[in-house]
């Protein structure tokens, strides 16, 4: 019967030592850190592909017969390109016809 009439006063003297905590600790104010949003780039979702038409860099004539190179091209700048006397070959607009043809 003892242990009856204890535990009241138990969690009495429990709460009490509670509240003396509570009040022990006094409650400090905390700064307040105001920062901007941060910068979000919003890019579309879905960009439509450009189109890229590829046209031949030179047409045969009319009535001329094309023949495609028989070796590749000898540098950058180079266009497979038709001449009336010798026909087909790779012609450069700074360094003329390849393999000597002038």
């Amino acid at each position: 019967m003892k242990s009856k009439s204890l535990l009241p006063a138990l969690g009495a003297s429990l709460l009490a030592l509670i509240g003396v905590l509570a009040t022990a600790v006094p409650a400090q104010a905390q700064p307040v850190v105001v920062v901007p949003p941060p910068v979000v780039v919003a890019r579309p979702v879905y960009v439509a592909p450009r189109v890229v038409v590829a046209r031949p860099v030179y047409v045969a004539p009319a009535g001329v017969v094309y023949v495609r190179p028989t070796y590749a091209i000898p540098g950058p700048g180079y266009v497979w390109h038709y001449h009336v006397h010798y026909g087909w070959g790779w012609y450069h607009p700074h360094y003329g016809w390849h393999r000597g043809w002038r």
